[in-house]
């Protein structure tokens, strides 16, 4: 029979880093990114195939880099988003399904941001899941400051990490 395996004792994290995503169905897996500015952080479960991903998105036009966005499609949200649901698709999450939570946009520089990047994130974001028919559950952008968010696949759990405190929310409900 032999003993557990370590990944069984202890949760296995999983980090997203900056333009880059992850989803899984592993109960033992927590999805994590971190320092979300003006990026924008899609998080996605669905809680009948307990199915889980967060896509963490840079720019939103694609047009700026196109050799870019054939090499890091997630960096952008005309090609992330796309790529994100066909990989939620992949493991058996049905869009009817998926709960979504949408969060940073924020404008976290010193000065004026003139590119206003965390806001025209925050909108190509939303109008993609609007023509898409996705309604996300909470959007939690804007601000001036930056938002760390853990997803716990095997139930849904959703931490939001600010500098002035923390906040949770259920995707399973």
């Amino acid at each position: 029979m032999g003993s557990p395996g370590i990944s069984s004792i202890f949760g296995q994290r999983v980090v997203v880093g900056v333009g880059d995503m992850a989803v899984s169905n592993n109960a033992n897996v927590t999805l994590s990114t971190y320092a979300l500015g003006s990026c924008i952080g899609v998080v996605a479960y669905d809680p009948v195939a307990y199915v889980g991903g967060i896509l963490h998105l840079m720019l939103p036009d694609s047009s700026i880099s196109p050799d870019k966005a054939v090499s890091q499609p997630a960096m952008f949200a005309d090609t992330g988003l796309p790529l994100f649901f066909r990989a939620l698709s992949g493991m058996k999450a049905e869009r009817s399904r998926l709960r979504l939570i949408v969060t940073g946009g924020a404008c976290v520089l010193t000065s004026h941001d003139s590119f206003r990047i965390g806001e025209r994130n925050t909108k190509a974001t939303l109008d993609f899941l609007s023509r898409n028919g996705f309604r996300p559950r909470q959007v939690i952008t804007g601000g001036a400051t930056n938002r760390t968010v853990h997803l716990e696949v095997a139930n849904g759990n959703m931490t939001l990490k600010t500098p002035e405190g923390n906040g949770g929310f259920s995707l399973a409900a």
